[in-house]
């Protein structure tokens, strides 16, 4: 079954939203084995070893995007097809919905503890440090303008798809090393204002399965949703159109 691309999406992003999102619950939840210890490097680190491993297994199957950016992106670069666009953000949406979700069960009992929402809802998605939407989106857009750039330097023609001679691009298991190390370092030098999301799937697909959480007074703040979704795009839109000209 991993053979099918889509399949391999969907398991290596739930893979990464297992322990992405796994990390936040252990530091941030009541009475975890790790409530307090949440230095920022500790997360970003934890984020980055997290692509890794996801894009690790996904690689050889599906090209490793695991984010509706880096495939918007490499589709305007010319290197992926983009009738496999939308087939592949629905697999990337859809896993980061089943990763978080299965987070959610592992911790279930440090969230029935946990009363403060605010805490709850970050263990799911980003939210800015200071609430300005024009910045907040400017800062999803410079941090996913790097990832896509950066990426077309990393990315290989690894991926023919069925009855088509287009070559494809993607991360194999040895450049899902690198990757992980870039989205760490990304986290590292401009995620303090966002939570740098990066990754439209990663944000919006453990929103939505937030909203559905039995708790009396959950606020999924849909009024900021939108930021972590049309900032990467935008990032990943322009981070092809550069790399394009000036390649």
């Amino acid at each position: 079954m991993m053979n099918n691309p889509l399949i391999a999406e969907f398991v290596g992003t739930a893979i990464l939203l297992l322990l992405g999102c796994g990390i936040v619950a252990n530091v941030s939840l009541k009475k975890t084995k790790a409530e307090g210890q949440s230095p920022w490097v500790l997360i970003t680190s934890a984020w980055g070893f997290s692509v890794f491993v996801g894009a690790y297994v996904a690689g050889k199957y599906s090209g490793a995007h695991l984010n509706p950016a880096v495939t918007i992106g490499l589709a305007t670069a010319g290197k992926f097809t983009w009738k496999m666009v939308l087939p592949y953000i629905i697999s990337q949406l859809t896993g980061a919905m089943f990763g978080s979700w299965i987070v959610y069960l592992v911790y279930i009992d440090h969230y029935r503890q946990t009363k403060d929402e605010k805490i709850v809802l970050s263990t799911f998605s980003t939210g800015p440090a200071i609430r300005n939407f024009k910045n907040n989106l400017f800062s999803e857009f410079v941090g996913t303008f790097i990832l896509v750039f950066c990426i077309f330097f990393i990315a290989s023609p690894n991926i023919t798809f069925e009855n088509t001679q287009i070559l494809n691009f993607g991360i194999g298991s040895l450049e899902s090393l690198p990757v992980g190390i870039l989205v760490w370092v990304i986290g590292l030098g401009l995620g303090g204002t966002t939570g740098y999301a990066i990754n439209p799937a990663r944000d919006l697909g453990p929103r939505i399965v937030y909203q559905f959480l039995p708790r009396k007074e959950k606020n999924a703040d849909w009024a900021y949703s939108w930021v972590p979704v049309i900032g990467p795009i935008l990032g990943a839109v322009i981070s092809g159109l550069c790399y394009n000209v000036l390649i």
